[in-house]
């Protein structure tokens, strides 16, 4: 379900140089999950956040406003997307999708960032990788610690999956850049997360290697 998200399009006056982005917050297992979506994808998605914060991260990356989903000022074309977006999670969380088909669009990412997205785009549903593989899929062997800054960076989490990139030991690593928790907090969405896929891990051991 889509609940109403304020328009704190004043956190930022006089510094947009594009069209606003339309935003949505759906209900999931995991707690409130925020998307914004342009005509052309889905250009942001967090959890752990609050309208406030994903607003301003939107408007930070991307030098746009936002806009509630209804409004009627909204964009038909993003709005959609967003339709497809709250369809396609609730199909991801149910079991019965193995990957989203909705367009995403990476905008206001580095060259550095995207490389490592784009290698964290091909981890299959119920799959995972340790950031060591990532550097190695992209042909950056011994970048595993530049990968995980990237990785947390992520400004579109879920679609492209940084929950399943790993430590090189088989535990956790970490999870969430920015978003709102301790690490132990973001540690057990992301458990949730792989186990919602069928990912058991080991026992969390504290160890952070990459």
């Amino acid at each position: 379900m889509v609940r109403p998200v304020a328009n704190p399009a004043a956190t930022f006056p006089g510094t947009f140089e594009r069209g606003p982005a339309v935003v949505a917050v759906f209900a999931t297992p995991v707690g409130p999950l925020h998307a914004a979506a342009i005509d052309d994808g889905i250009v942001g998605l967090e959890l752990r956040t609050t309208d406030e914060a994903f607003a301003a991260s939107i408007g930070a990356r991307t030098r746009r406003a936002t806009i509630p989903a209804a409004d009627p000022a909204a964009s038909p074309a993003a709005r959609a997307h967003v339709a497809v977006l709250e369809r396609e999670v609730a199909e991801h969380v149910a079991g019965t999708r193995e990957a989203f088909d909705v367009p995403m669009v990476l905008e206001g990412v580095g060259d550095w960032d995207r490389r490592v997205l784009e290698g964290v785009r091909t981890i299959p549903r119920g799959a995972t990788a340790s950031y060591g593989e990532i550097a190695r899929r992209i042909g950056s062997p011994g970048a595993a610690r530049a990968v995980g800054g990237a990785v947390g960076r992520n400004p579109i989490g879920l679609l492209i999956p940084c929950h399943r990139v790993i430590a090189g030991d088989g535990t956790l690593g970490g999870y969430g850049g920015s978003w709102f928790g301790s690490r132990e907090e973001l540690l057990g969405l992301k458990e949730r997360l792989l186990k919602l896929e069928g990912v058991v891990l080991p026992p969390r051991s504290g160890s952070r290697h990459p």
